[in-house]
């Protein structure tokens, strides 16, 4: 069983917009509903950038079914883990049950403006293996004190917890960190169908649920949907670890001018315009192993892609 989710795209909307779209998400029908936890859009054509605990709240009164979650928080650096377990509890207990929580190692773009020396990948990894250590400790219950090699807690104790706590979902975009994933997390996140992180997370010990999170420009026209995702997402188009690493939104719009129009059209973004086109890259991720997809649409026109998946999308996939 596939479950098929929407992304609340917190660099391109404001908050009241976020919760309006995650009411329109459980009415068309979609499983879930996911959105980063970022301090920053990537670039200034994005233009939002709330923080999501909030937002959290306001989806949680604002729906009754649809399972909500973070995809995905970073815990090591701009955020203290104590304070994230304390957030991610109240959210999980205000969404009773339909709350997962995704956690990952982060970006420089989100994560320095505390003026903190950023580290590199493999000690950024080991953080974020004790983050979670953390969270889970004072998920437990009970008075809680901590002395690691990276972090301090004292006396500190989480009074609002859930009956049921969430999934803690771990990021992963290579191999050292999918096995990390498999060790510390109950399931499994990645941007694109990547089977052989999937492979390596599953070797590690990992099991169901994995996540996937696609990108989509969805318009009348290819060449429409084009213009828009280069103009509004042309970071998805960065090679490598540049993305990682890259400090503002200056430095990703320059970035970003390396990355052409004919980039956008054969890369990560689906801007065929037709049900067929999505009902497709959705069996992709599914047949590379994914038990949850879902869909971001670039873009101010979400309505546009709410009504394809309302009408023809969602049903093929019942």
């Amino acid at each position: 069983m596939t479950d098929i989710g929407y992304t609340l795209s917190t660099e391109e909307f404001g908050p009241n917009e976020l919760v309006r779209q995650a009411e329109r998400a459980e009415e068309v029908g979609f499983d879930f509903v996911s959105s980063s936890d970022h301090y920053h859009p990537w670039t200034s054509e994005q233009g939002e950038a709330p923080f999501v605990w909030p937002v959290l709240g306001g989806v949680a009164e604002a729906t009754d079914d649809i399972n909500v979650g973070v995809g995905v928080n970073c815990p090591i650096m701009r955020i203290h883990p104590a304070v994230v377990a304390h957030a991610a509890a109240t959210a999980a207990e205000m969404l009773e049950g339909r709350f997962f929580f995704g956690v990952g190692t982060g970006e420089l773009l989100n994560e320095h403006v505390v003026g903190e020396h950023w580290p590199s990948q493999p000690v950024r990894l080991e953080m974020l293996e004790e983050a979670v250590e953390v969270i889970r400790k004072l998920w437990e219950g009970g008075q809680t004190s901590h002395y690691g090699d990276h972090y301090t807690v004292e006396n500190a104790r989480l009074f609002t917890l859930p009956d049921e706590l969430p999934p803690i979902v771990v990021s992963a975009f290579g191999e050292r960190a999918a096995t990390s994933a498999g060790e510390m997390g109950d399931a499994f996140w990645s941007v694109g169908p990547r089977d052989d992180l999937l492979d390596t997370y599953e070797e590690a010990g990992g099991s169901d649920p994995s996540y996937c999170q696609l990108h989509a420009c969805y318009a009348d026209s290819e060449d429409e949907a084009v213009e828009t995702a280069h103009e509004v997402w042309p970071n998805s188009g960065l090679p490598g670890e540049l993305a990682a690493e890259l400090p503002t939104t200056t430095h990703f719009e320059q970035a970003s001018q390396m990355v052409t129009k004919e980039d956008i059209r054969e890369g990560s973004i689906l801007t065929e315009p037709s049900a067929d086109a999505h009902i497709e890259n959705i069996q992709n991720a599914i047949d590379a192993g994914y038990s949850h997809i879902y869909m971001h649409q670039i873009g101010d026109d979400q309505e546009a892609l709410l009504d394809l998946y309302e009408n023809e999308v969602l049903p093929s996939f019942d």
